[in-house]
């Protein structure tokens, strides 16, 4: 399910100061905190949603990233919609229980200049807890860590074949940053943008579960062929000797190569199609064709003596299909403006 506008979350404009913004979420916070209405799942998941949209809004980076890219930057705002160093970003998840999840943890949370001001309301100067200098731990749950994302630049062969890659990048583990490396599995027939989900890899704090590594797919241009859904298409030149009388042709395949046949007679931009010669469907059984678009190569220069030979051609020619029904078209409609 689609997530919905942050702004629209907490009842704000797009052009919404900061304080408006952190008035508009106080507000809601009161009423709609689980503390004050137990048992109430729908205020426990209203209260999530607003507090992740707050987390994004009330951070000017976050909601740079959130205007410019939606919900997709504003999970990769560590720099761009799908940003970070080494190919991958954090992007964090939203905290659970009855009370706020970790956010930025202690040092650069957005929820902590309206802890005081919001719990105050609700609780008459206490903690979250209900006990003086709780704290606000009661009714907390583990966070999951941040999931990370790494894009993986494949060849276009290996995206049809598949492949094994191995991935370095860095990770958070606990309070201390460690390298990691991991064997990736590309499937046959993946396709470009792609996600790969590697389930435990992210980031983890020092409680909870670790977040997931999720490996964005990138296929390489190939220099031949193009890829259209599951079929491959290659573009053939010929001469216009071979179009006008006929030929074998030997092409490459992304396995190896065949041979068409090309009759006489043929046009430029005709196409050939080979069968299962293109990418394996993902999920099913079979795989894509091949399709061979002939084009004709026609010199732009001749010597004296092929001129002379194409001239005593010409003079002998017939007509040719197209070129007669295109200028009956032509008389057609002349006659009919005058």
């Amino acid at each position: 399910m689609a997530k919905k506008d942050f702004y629209s979350i907490l009842n704000v404009s797009r052009s919404a100061t900061p304080e408006e913004i952190k008035k508009a979420y106080r507000k809601l916070a009161m009423q709609f905190h689980p503390d004050k209405n137990p048992g109430d799942k729908k205020a426990e998941d209203k209260f999530k949603e607003m507090s992740e949209a707050y987390e994004v809004l009330s951070d000017p980076k976050k909601r740079e990233m959130y205007d410019q890219f939606g919900h997709a930057g504003a999970q990769g705002a560590g720099g761009g919609p799908f940003g970070g160093a080494e190919g991958f970003g954090g992007f964090r998840s939203s905290g659970g229980g009855g009370g706020f999840g970790q956010g930025q943890g202690a040092n650069g949370d957005p929820f902590q200049d309206i802890f005081g001001d919001v719990f105050s309301d609700i609780f008459g100067g206490r903690g979250a807890g209900g006990n003086a200098g709780a704290g606000g731990q009661r009714g907390r749950r583990p966070t999951k860590g941040t999931d990370l994302r790494y894009t993986l630049n494949v060849a276009f062969e290996e995206s049809a074949l598949g492949c094994e890659k191995v991935i370095s990048f860095v990770r958070q583990r606990g309070a201390k940053s460690e390298p990691a490396k991991l064997s990736v599995n590309v499937p046959a027939g993946v396709k470009e943008g792609q996600r790969l989900k590697l389930a435990g890899e992210g980031d983890s704090a020092a409680a909870g579960p670790a977040g997931d590594l999720y490996v964005i797919i990138s296929v390489q241009e190939h220099s031949l062929f193009k890829r259209n859904e599951n079929d491959i298409t290659l573009d053939l030149p010929v001469t216009y000797f071979d179009a006008i009388l006929g030929t074998n042709s030997e092409v490459p395949t992304i396995t190896g190569k065949a041979m068409i046949r090309i009759p006489p007679g043929t046009h430029s931009g005709q196409l050939f199609r080979l069968k299962g010669k293109g990418f394996p469907k993902i999920g099913g059984f079979g795989s894509g064709d091949m399709l061979v678009r002939i084009l004709v190569d026609t010199p732009h220069s001749l010597s004296g003596k092929q001129k002379e030979l194409m001239e005593e051609l010409a003079k002998n020619a017939e007509q040719t299909p197209m070129v007669k029904s295109f200028q009956e078209k032509v008389s057609q409609l002349m006659r009919t403006r005058k």
